[in-house]
């Protein structure tokens, strides 16, 4: 099991956000709030602030591509063989709508080989508190296997 699963699991998703956070420092400008992690699967929520929003009043996109990458890397440290290693080597977004609510992000590596070294496509998609999809990324993970 990876660190960050058991982490998340032994002291709530709460806790391990603001860990993550003081890890790496950027993703608490978004105030993440961590709702699930398991293999191939996380989710966060983004609260709604005027402290991510842009010129129009939106959230920016930079913020979307935060929790895109916080919710990516998350899923797959907890989806890789336990020695594995991995990094961010690429990312494709579409801004769909214009995102006005808090947000809720979700990787589902589901159909992802996570069993094997290479690049990986994890997909992500955000959500407006209406359910309507806002925002997709593809992140390519470099993942390395000892």
């Amino acid at each position: 099991m990876s660190q960050a699963l058991a982490a998340f699991n032994a002291f709530g998703p709460e806790s391990f956000g603001n860990m993550v956070c003081q890890q790496a420092p950027y993703f608490s400008t978004i105030q993440p709030e961590l709702v699930d992690l398991k293999p191939e699967y996380a989710e966060a929520r983004v609260p709604f602030r005027k402290e991510i929003t842009n010129h129009l009043g939106t959230v920016h996109a930079i913020a979307m591509c935060n929790v895109a990458e916080l919710v990516a890397g998350l899923m797959t440290d907890a989806s890789i063989p336990g020695d594995g290693r991995w990094i961010p080597q690429a990312m494709s977004v579409k801004y769909l709508a214009k995102a006005k609510t808090a947000l809720r992000a979700v990787a589902n590596g589901q159909e992802v080989d996570w069993t094997t070294a290479g690049e990986k496509t994890v997909p992500v998609e955000v959500f407006d508190e209406g359910g309507q999809l806002v925002f997709t990324a593809e992140i390519t993970m470099n993942v390395k296997l000892s």
